[in-house]
């Protein structure tokens, strides 16, 4: 586990997905000895699946042990990661939100 992030203020979970999309996004074109998102998206398909995997993993012992701010930190780290995956494969959020809405009717 990394070092909690202090000082946590509500946000708008919207704007802040889109925010990190792009900012990933952009990561694209940047040098993986620069980047770690570069690094990511440019390096071994299963170094970025097993990560999905890894912070997957970790929520779920988050919630074992029932800590919300830990819950919160992992749950943050698999969303970076999962945006990571969609913008390697092509999957825009347009496109998630598209599929999400189509399941809620």
């Amino acid at each position: 586990m990394g070092v909690r992030t202090e000082h946590v203020q509500p946000g708008n979970i919207g704007a802040t997905l889109e925010g990190l999309a792009g900012t990933i996004r952009g990561r694209r074109d940047a040098d993986p000895q620069q980047s770690y998102t570069a690094r990511l998206l440019a390096g071994e398909e299963d170094s970025l699946l097993k990560k999905v995997v890894e912070e997957a993993g970790e929520v779920v012992m988050a919630c074992k042990d029932d800590d919300h701010e830990h819950i919160r930190y992992e749950a943050g780290d698999l969303i970076y990661h999962l945006l990571v995956v969609l913008e390697r494969y092509g999957v825009g959020l347009d496109e998630l939100a598209g599929e999400l809405d189509a399941r809620m009717h």
